[in-house]
């Protein structure tokens, strides 16, 4: 992707709302990754190391066993994954999966978590918004655990 880093954050669901500043910020630290289809972006189990915000393609959140994966969750452009990565010495509860070529912007946790202790109002609203990603996150997987077991939802 040939767009600026700066634009592509300035888009993005996730940071709407902050000022130009705040984006800029974390433009700065933000490097551009893409991924081809199936690939696995996050092994669950494995330390948490960048956050990523998602710019094209689509990614499956799974919960994986050894005979079986369950997708919990599909997001596309506007969203994000690694939320893990805000925590210290936290693994990463879910795999992320490539469902076709994708790009996203990667922030490394160590950086991410350095922001958000150096700029309090930004640490803020980073964390106000992880935690709706995460609440989602166990909505998705209540509901397919639902459906599984044969619930109606």
């Amino acid at each position: 992707m040939t767009l600026p880093k700066g634009i592509l954050l300035r888009d993005h669901r996730f940071v709407r709302g902050l000022t130009a500043e705040q984006i800029d910020t974390l433009a700065a630290h933000a490097t551009a990754v893409t991924f081809e289809e199936n690939a696995v972006v996050l092994v669950d189990g494995r330390r948490s190391a960048a956050f990523y915000f998602l710019v094209s393609g689509s990614a499956a959140i799974e919960l994986r066993a050894t005979r079986y994966a369950v997708c919990v969750q599909a997001l596309g452009p506007g969203d994000v994954f690694g939320w893990s990565a805000l925590l210290d010495h936290q693994d990463t509860l879910f795999a992320v999966r490539a469902r076709e070529r994708m790009v996203a912007l990667r922030i490394e946790g160590e950086s991410l978590k350095t922001l958000c202790r150096t700029d309090p109002q930004l640490g803020g609203e980073i964390l106000r918004r992880t935690l709706h990603v995460v609440a989602g996150r166990v909505r998705a997987t209540e509901m397919r655990f639902a459906e599984m077991c044969g619930v109606k939802v």
